[in-house]
């Protein structure tokens, strides 16, 4: 019988490619979601993608009761945590909401996972963690300063992960600072879908290539980057998603929290970014130079070694096959 991991935010942009994978490399996922930003359109898919039946619970993490139900009524051996907030615009406008969730979401499902006396946990975390580094590349030594409430929750949850590791060695934590995830499933059939305008860059240029929006906003180009646009490290959806599963079968002969890197090790501004999606879709790109985000950074980008070196992964696919992908499920139609 295959093992059988709980996904948290399963049916969310990380979580549902996380489900496909882990699905093809021999686990049986159980989505759990309560689709705030998702919704349960995509679990048909996650199906077809997976080749196999996907059973979903729609519940809140904080809601404690309807937890405890979902490891009485399956035989969850690990979790995968992708739920949670992730905006950095809202959590700078709603702290409350993003320390409630993010962190409140995380103790509530470690809580029920020690009284199931599950403790395998691959958790999602972020490069926002590190803020402005003094030096890049950022490793997983670099000392983290967050410099938005999104990353500082991020940040919280890594701090007592890692102290429940050294209290309980029974603890199997692998803590995963996933960089830009972008593009979209190569099948077309899983992308960004979230409810209300997206926020990452990719998601913005489909909608205005596709005529959906008029312009991109490009957040501040007077950023000390070579050409004054914010730089960053974008990493494809299906190697994020595979990351998980190999740092989950990496848990199967570990002990104690490890912390690994998520990216691909290549900086790219917005301007660049930009070009490459009008390569990828054959049009122009509208932009408007807007202020500066409240809480965002001029560069981070990751140095990957460790991840290589302790899970035996890296990224696969580079910007071009990003922006292809993106534009395939804004072709689909980009919805779910």
């Amino acid at each position: 019988m295959p093992e059988t991991v709980l996904v948290t935010g399963g049916a969310g942009y990380v979580g549902s490619h996380v489900v496909v994978e882990l699905a093809r490399g021999g686990y049986a996922p159980v989505v759990l979601d309560n689709f705030a930003n998702s919704t349960p359109a995509v679990l048909p898919r996650l199906e077809s993608l997976s080749g196999r039946p996907v059973p979903w619970v729609n519940a809140d993490l904080r809601d404690l009761v309807a937890v405890r139900r979902v490891f009485h009524d399956h035989p969850i051996a690990a979790v995968v945590h992708c739920a949670g907030l992730k905006s950095i615009d809202e959590s700078e406008e709603r702290p409350l909401a993003y320390y409630d969730v993010n962190v409140g979401g995380a103790l509530s499902l470690i809580e029920v996972m020690g009284e199931a006396g599950v403790a395998t946990l691959v958790f999602t975390s972020s490069s926002a963690v590190y803020g402005q580094a003094a030096a890049l590349p950022v490793s997983e030594e670099t000392p983290p300063s967050p410099q938005n409430v999104y990353g500082r929750t991020k940040r919280v949850v890594e701090d007592f992960l890692r102290d429940l590791a050294r209290a309980n060695a029974n603890w199997r934590i692998a803590i995963l600072r996933c960089f830009n995830a972008a593009g979209a499933h190569t099948t077309g059939m899983l992308g960004e879908a979230p409810r209300g305008r997206p926020s990452g860059l990719l998601s913005l240029l489909a909608r205005v290539a596709a005529g959906e929006l008029s312009e991109i906003q490009v957040t501040g180009n007077d950023w000390p980057t070579p050409d004054g646009t914010g730089v960053r490290d974008y990493v494809h959806i299906q190697d994020v998603a595979q990351a998980h599963l190999q740092a989950l079968k990496w848990l199967a002969d570990a002990h104690g929290a490890i912390t690994q890197n998520v990216g691909t090790g290549r900086a790219q501004s917005v301007y660049e970014i930009i070009a490459a999606f009008e390569r990828a879709c054959g049009r122009r790109i509208g932009q408007l130079t807007a202020a500066r985000r409240a809480g965002d950074v001029a560069a981070c980008v990751a140095d990957t070694k460790r991840a290589y070196e302790a899970l035996g992964w890296r990224a696969t696919r580079g910007l071009d096959a990003v922006c292809a992908d993106t534009w395939k499920w804004q072709k689909s139609g980009g919805r779910l």
